[in-house]
């Protein structure tokens, strides 16, 4: 960037610390940098479904340099930007909306952050906007393309650009999941940080293509109070950045601690599996395969192998775990059965009481106001709202729920724990494009993300996925940190779009 004393496109937050730290920047410099690169290439990308009002970001900015001149800082980040998905509430004092997506919650206020919103705040974080999304987290229709919304739009991959015609769900040319808009927005410049959430692949999918560090924390670690879960049994949060540091740091402050980095950037003491590649992919059905792309992906993945192992990590490859088919309870198929119930007698309920004054009182209302709304709430070509009519059905007595998610927890832990105790293994990693994730949501243990490199078919990032046991984020950020300094630098976008 011309005139610019950081790069938008490369910085991380760890290096903006240092800046502010050195006096060689203001927080207040910092945001007008990324809004200038806001104001480039968000016309064409669309990431931002609500941005902060810039007065109130400016405020905020000049309050905490002011801190900062004055000996306090409130945390490692203090002072630095960050973007949050539309999932989770802000204050109406912010200026911005928190709409899911859909044109049923435009108008929705609150007085309150959510527990994680105030925490960044409290935390010297500057909220800069709201990240797009796929509108509730993909429960409106099963075809929804990724990124996508009613009110937010269709958001672009900064690598690639225009979606292809007849694309697949998260096809080579799709974006991501349903935390798109926070991925786009760190990748191409706009912050050097944001918060996603997960309920199966929508951290994991968005972070590595776009070329991101990024971190699912273990179920239930954190207070999500004003923040939408489509499954209060699957849904967790994480940060993705563009740096293994960011990443860690995100971390200490959302769950309050201090990690010992004395091995940090080290092997010691980990013990990786990694999973076959050629058995380890996404179906046809979501991500068809082009020429040479499958070919390329396995053979970079095993490339990262034979580097780690010249590294020194104690490496099992292939390492071996249950698929998919195993996770169920007595043959019998959990995960829809309890994300479609959750979502309609729990989930949307809790949410929808978060705000103080909200325009919908529950999913009825919602499918009743997107027929009455058609031409905004159901354009084509996402017509349909099939999802969310079919959650309406899901009318269990809750204690059979509560049996069905009891029984599934321990068979998806039992799989993971599993292969880590016969193989003798602390983190199992497998290609981003896998369904690794599935079994993360299942046994509710963290997975993280880490880039590899960019197709040559259409410059879209690919990466690698990796779990391990509850609460053991600290193996994750180690394998993260050793991996960065060993591996190719991130892929920094090139497909921005034309300048406004």
């Amino acid at each position: 960037m011309s005139g610019s004393p950081f790069n938008v496109l490369t910085t991380n937050a760890v290096d903006l610390q240092r800046l502010l730290a050195e006096n060689k920047l203001t927080s207040v410099e910092i945001v007008q940098h990324y809004f200038e690169q806001i104001d480039r290439h968000e016309p064409f990308l669309n990431a931002l479904i609500s941005a902060a009002p810039r007065d109130k970001v400016l405020s905020a900015a000049a309050a905490l340099d002011e801190e900062r001149k004055n000996g306090k800082t409130r945390s490692a980040f203090h002072g630095i930007p960050i973007v949050l998905k539309d999932s989770f509430i802000t204050a109406d004092d912010l200026g911005m909306s928190t709409t899911l997506g859909s044109w049923a919650f435009v108008g929705a206020k609150g007085a309150k952050n959510s527990a994680i919103a105030q925490l960044l705040i409290d935390a010297g974080l500057i909220i800069l906007g709201k990240g797009n999304m796929t509108e509730f987290a993909g429960m409106k229709m099963t075809t929804i393309m990724s990124g996508w919304s009613s009110h937010g739009g269709q958001t672009l991959s900064p690598y690639v650009g225009e979606i292809e015609e007849n694309e697949k769900l998260i096809g080579h040319s799709a974006p991501g999941g349903s935390s798109t808009g926070s991925a786009v927005a760190v990748a191409a410049g706009f912050s050097p940080l944001a918060m996603g959430t997960e309920t199966i692949g929508s951290i994991v999918t968005p972070s590595t293509r776009n070329g991101l560090y990024a971190l699912k924390l273990t179920h239930g670690t954190l207070d999500t109070t004003g923040v939408y879960a489509l499954s209060e049994f699957f849904d967790c949060v994480g940060p993705m950045a563009k740096s293994a540091a960011d990443v860690r740091l995100m971390a200490e402050i959302l769950l309050k601690r201090t990690f010992d980095t004395a091995k940090f950037g080290t092997w010691e003491g980990l013990s990786v599996g990694f999973l076959d590649p050629r058995a380890w992919t996404i179906g046809e059905e979501m991500c068809p395969q082009h020429e040479g792309t499958a070919e390329q992906m396995v053979e970079e993945y095993e490339a990262v192998v034979e580097l780690l192992k010249k590294s020194g990590c104690a490496l099992k490859y292939p390492a071996e775990i249950a698929g998919v088919e195993g996770l169920t309870v007595d043959g019998e198929p959990a995960i829809m059965p309890i994300a479609f119930w959750e979502f309609k007698n729990a989930c949307m309920p809790r949410f929808i009481d978060s705000f103080d004054e909200c325009p919908v009182k529950s999913v009825e209302d919602i499918v009743t106001f997107n027929r009455e709304n058609s031409e905004k709430a159901l354009p084509p070509p996402y017509t349909e709202q099939n999802d969310l009519e079919k959650s309406l059905t899901f009318n269990d007595k809750p204690e059979k729920i509560e049996s069905l998610k009891s029984r599934f927890r321990p068979v998806g832990q039992q799989i993971i724990n599993d292969a880590f105790d016969t193989q003798g293994l602390n983190i199992i990693v497998a290609p981003g494009d896998s369904s690794l994730c599935i079994h993360a949501a299942a046994a509710g243990y963290p997975i993280a993300t880490a880039p590899v490199g960019q197709l040559r078919y259409n410059g879209r990032p690919f990466g690698l996925s990796f779990l391990a046991r509850a609460n053991d984020e600290v193996s994750l950020l180690r394998f993260m940190a050793a991996y960065e300094a060993v591996a190719a630098v991130r892929p920094v976008p090139n497909n921005l779009g034309p300048l406004p």
